[in-house]
């Protein structure tokens, strides 16, 4: 029996990534992703409200999911870049964090698709920076 063209495993398309959005961002970014078409998981469905951030980036990472979030913070702090780093993770970080709800949305939107190749392309572990203008690597291993 013959199979059709690019029927074979090795062919395939990765898969979109799930996006993993910070509770930081609110529910306009993650509704905004959805309705572009993003696969999308919300952090009050996996973790109470508040959890630090070295507990959950471990945890999300070991599912495969991107994580998107605004604290740009994380560059400076110790722990959380190397928790990042350990965990394999691939983190999206928007680096402007006084935006409006409406503009972060817009923002993870117009810069959907460059993080969707980033994501496929770049081995994790990496941190990326987003800004209205792009998307630009940031740290990887």
């Amino acid at each position: 029996m013959k199979r059709r063209s690019g029927s074979r495993r090795g062919n395939r398309p990765p898969e979109d990534p799930v996006f993993f959005v910070d509770e930081c961002l609110g529910k306009q970014v993650a509704q905004a992703l959805l309705d572009a078409g993003a696969r999308v998981e919300v952090h009050a469905a996996h973790f109470p409200k508040g959890v630090d951030d070295v507990d959950w980036i471990p945890e999300v990472s070991r599912r495969g999911w991107v994580i998107l979030s605004k604290d740009k913070m994380v560059r400076t702090r110790p722990n959380e870049k190397s928790v990042l780093l350990s965990s394999n993770a691939r983190a999206f970080i928007l680096t402007s964090g006084n935006m409006t709800g409406p503009t972060m949305a817009e923002t993870f939107v117009k810069q959907l698709r460059k993080m969707v190749r980033l994501a496929r392309q770049q081995q994790p572990p990496f941190i990326a920076m987003v800004k209205q203008s792009g998307v630009s690597l940031y740290l990887s291993t």
